[in-house]
Formats: structure tokens, C-alpha cells, sequence
């Protein structure tokens, strides 16, 4: 089992940044990926960034150049720095890691981007 828990959500204005954070506890030696994906209002849940333990990462189109997903393997925490901020990037972020052949989510943070 994995427990994931999200901060660093808010109401940020548009070019506006955040950070947001996302500390692992549990089972933590089997997680092999972790990422941050998000659900805007009547839209889907969606990849937004990943990062596997070796290092690889990969980011949805809409959002490359803006954010960047890291990792501290040290404090079992990951990160997503978000810049340049649209109000399109409103939506609740969820912090995944995939463990052991299962996906665990956390309960996720609000993100709002508007004047």
C-alpha cells in the first residue's frame, strides 16, 4: 500500500506560478513511477506529467515548457512547478504513483487560474 498526500494548490491569476507537492509514505520501495494528472471541470482525468525511477519523464503536450515534474527520492516527495499558468489549467490535481502493478492516487488539490 501507498499513501499520497497533495499541497500547494490555490487560486493563482493567469502567467501567475505554483508548486505543487506530493510526499509518498508506505510501501514507497516499490513505487516505480509517480506523476501528476488533473481533471478540469467537465473534462476527463489527464496526464500532465510522469516520472519514472529512472529518471525518464514525460509531459502532455499542453503543458511542456511550462511545467516540470520532479523528484526527491530522499524525502519520498514529488513536485510539479507550473509557470506560466492559463486559466485552462484549472482543475483538481491528483498525484499518482504506480507500485507493485497497481495505480494509487491521492485525494488531490484545487487549482484555480483566474483574475
Amino acid at each position: 500500500q501507498v499513501q499520497l498526500v497533495e499541497s500547494g494548490g490555490g487560486l493563482v491569476q493567469p502567467g501567475g506560478s505554483l508548486r505543487l507537492s506530493c510526499a509518498a509514505s508506505g510501501s514507497i520501495s516499490s513505487i516505480y513511477a509517480m506523476g501528476w494528472y488533473r481533471q478540469g471541470p467537465g473534462n476527463q482525468r489527464e496526464l500532465v506529467a510522469a516520472a519514472s525511477s529512472g529518471g525518464s519523464t514525460r509531459y502532455a503536450d499542453s503543458v511542456k515548457g511550462r511545467f516540470t515534474i520532479s523528484r526527491d527520492n530522499a524525502k519520498n516527495t514529488v513536485y510539479l512547478q507550473m509557470n506560466s499558468l492559463k486559466p485552462e489549467d484549472t482543475a483538481v490535481y491528483y498525484c499518482n504513483a504506480y507500485a507493485g502493478g497497481m495505480d494509487y492516487w491521492g485525494k488531490g488539490t484545487l487549482v484555480t487560474v483566474s483574475s
